[in-house]
C-alpha cells in the first residue's frame, strides 16, 4: 500500500522551551508554525487500512479513550443532554450506554466508528454529536468532547524530572502514537503535505485548544515568540 511521503519536519526539532514554575514546556516549533489544518469532510482519508474519504469517519474509526474517570462520567452526563435529532445513535446510547465495556475507558464503536459520530447523510448533521450539541448550546466543543478528540493532532507527553519538576513536550501526533494501529493506517494527517493547506499557522488556528492545554500565561508567551 502506497503512503504519502513523510516529508514534514521531525516532531520536536527544533523546539521552543518555556519554563513555568516546576514545569518545562517544550514545543514542536515547526508544527505550530505550519499551516496544517483539519480536513474532516473535505478530503480526510481517515485512519483505516485503506483510504476512505467517503465514510466521513476522520479519526473517529476507533472509540475515544477517556483521560480519566471524571472525564468518562462527564461525557456520559453530557450524552444524555444531546437532542436525539442531533445524535444519530441516541437510541443505542440510551439502550446500551456510551461506554465500550464496564471499565468505561473508551466510547462504544457502532458500525465501525465511535457512537458519537453521525454518519454522512444524517438529517441532524454529520460529524461528532457532542461537537454539534456544544455549538447549539453556544459553548466550546472543548467543554463537551473527550480531551483526546479536541486535542488531536496535538499531543502532550509528560516526563518527571529531578527535584519534583516535570517536562511537557507538545508536538504533533505520529503513526507511532497510535500503537500497532499506526502501522496499518492508510494515512496520518500530520504526514505528507495533504493537510498543510490552512490559511494561518497552527498557533492561531488551534489557539483555543493550545491555551487550554498549557495555560494562558504560557500560551501568550509562546504565541509572542512564534509570531
Amino acid at each position: 500500500m502506497e503512503r504519502e511521503p513523510t516529508d514534514q519536519p521531525e516532531p520536536i526539532e527544533p523546539i521552543e522551551e518555556i519554563e513555568d514554575g516546576d514545569t518545562i514546556w517544550r514545543f514542536d516549533r515547526a508544527f505550530l508554525k505550519s499551516n496544517w489544518t483539519c480536513l474532516w469532510g473535505r478530503g480526510c482519508l481517515g485512519i483505516l487500512d485503506h483510504p476512505a474519504e467517503s465514510l466521513g469517519q476522520g479519526c473517529c474509526s476507533v472509540g475515544a479513550e477517556f483521560g480519566d474517570e471524571d472525564e468518562a462520567r462527564m461525557i456520559g452526563a453530557l450524552a444524555a443532554m444531546v437532542d436525539p435529532e442531533r445524535f444519530e445513535f441516541h437510541a443505542a446510547a440510551a439502550d446500551g450506554g456510551i461506554y465500550s465495556d464496564d471499565t468505561r475507558v473508551n466510547t462504544r464503536v457502532i458500525d465501525g466508528a465511535c457512537i458519537f459520530l453521525n454518519r454522512p447523510g444524517f438529517a441532524g448533521g454529520a460529524g461528532c454529536a457532542l461537537h454539534l450539541a456544544a455549538v447549539d448550546s453556544g459553548e466550546s466543543p472543548i467543554e463537551w468532547k473527550p480531551s483526546v478528540c479536541w486535542q488531536l493532532p496535538v499531543r502532550v507527553e509528560w516526563e518527571p524530572l529531578e527535584g519534583g519538576r516535570e517536562q511537557a513536550t507538545v508536538r504533533r501526533w505520529t503513526r507511532a502514537d497510535w500503537g500497532d494501529e499506526g502501522e496499518t493506517m492508510a494515512w496520518c494527517c500530520t504526514e505528507g503535505d495533504r493537510a498543510y493547506v490552512g490559511d494561518r499557522p497552527v498557533i492561531e488556528s488551534l489557539a483555543e485548544e493550545l491555551e487550554d492545554m498549557v495555560g494562558t500565561e504560557v500560551f501568550v508567551e509562546l504565541r509572542r515568540r512564534l509570531s
